[in-house]
């Protein structure tokens, strides 16, 4: 909707009060997406009262897809998609890819719009995040699982899958306090919480990943620079083969275990591991 000059400057100076840096830009995609003045009105409080603006919208832009939210779903972060860069380069054209604590869906949509043959299964644990997932994977090959990490997948994918993603919470409990409102009050804690370490979601994954993987099959965990070197510890103790990926433009740390077992039967060819860095 069209607002007056002097109401947009004032709707501009609103949100900056309220400390939006990008106060403009927020102010142009608000008039856009609401359709009255009643809505609009609306959308300023929430954002003001410091909802993120992409839960205001309903949706965010996340590797060239405009990805559906819901209040209370985590926001996908532009650094994440170097993780979708990184998965791409390994996932085969017939490859089955796991997406743990998917979210709402934004990794594994960016891989099913980047690999579209591929075979595509997300997880998470919270029901608002499958519900936003499901929406954002709609018309693509992939299925969404409501549950606990491995244990919400068919048993018959066991050393079937060829690529894990995993965007953990890796946020050490004690520093959640420390994260900016917008995430800390408005995003669930079990998408933030990593438990004291930051790394007891990455621990069970990485411990269990081994077992699911086919022959020449990859995990990929996003972690922090920080934390990195343990992050690939915990994934050589898993049984895989590690190397790590480091993204400085967007600030995003991968590392990537790799399955180099070779299974009685296994008729699936060893993918080709590609780096495909943001510089």
């Amino acid at each position: 909707m069209d607002l007056a000059p002097t109401a947009l400057a004032d709707l501009v100076l609103r949100l900056r009060t309220a400390g939006c840096v990008f106060a403009e830009d927020e102010a142009y995609l608000l008039t856009t997406e609401a359709t009255t003045p009643a809505e609009l009105a609306i959308m300023v409080e929430r954002r003001v009262a410091g909802v993120p603006l992409e839960q205001v919208l309903g949706w965010a832009r996340f590797s060239g897809l405009r990805i559906q939210l819901e209040a209370g779903v985590f926001v996908p972060r532009r650094r994440t998609e170097f993780l979708v860069d990184q998965a791409a380069a390994l996932a085969g054209p017939a490859a089955v890819v796991v997406d743990l604590c998917c979210g709402s869906g934004a990794v594994a949509a960016a891989l099913s719009a980047r690999c579209p043959t591929v075979e595509v299964h997300a997880v998470d644990v919270d029901p608002v995040a499958v519900r936003c997932a499901r929406r954002n994977l709609v018309g693509r090959r992939a299925h969404v699982h409501l549950g606990d990490l491995f244990e919400a997948l068919p048993a018959s994918l066991q050393s079937r899958v060829d690529v894990i993603v995993a965007n953990a919470p890796y946020v050490p409990t004690a520093a959640i306090a420390m994260m900016p409102p917008e995430a800390r009050l408005h995003e669930p804690r079990t998408a933030l919480d990593g438990g004291a370490d930051g790394l007891h979601v990455q621990r069970r994954i990485a411990g269990q990943a081994a077992s699911w993987l086919a022959a020449g099959g990859h995990l990929l965990i996003e972690t922090s620079e920080g934390q990195g070197a343990q992050t690939a510890a915990m994934i050589v103790r898993g049984g895989l083969a590690t190397r790590t990926a480091r993204s400085d433009e967007l600030d995003c740390t991968v590392v990537v275990g790799t399955n180099s077992e070779r299974r009685a039967g296994s008729v699936r060819p060893v993918t080709n591991p590609r780096n495909n860095h943001r510089h």
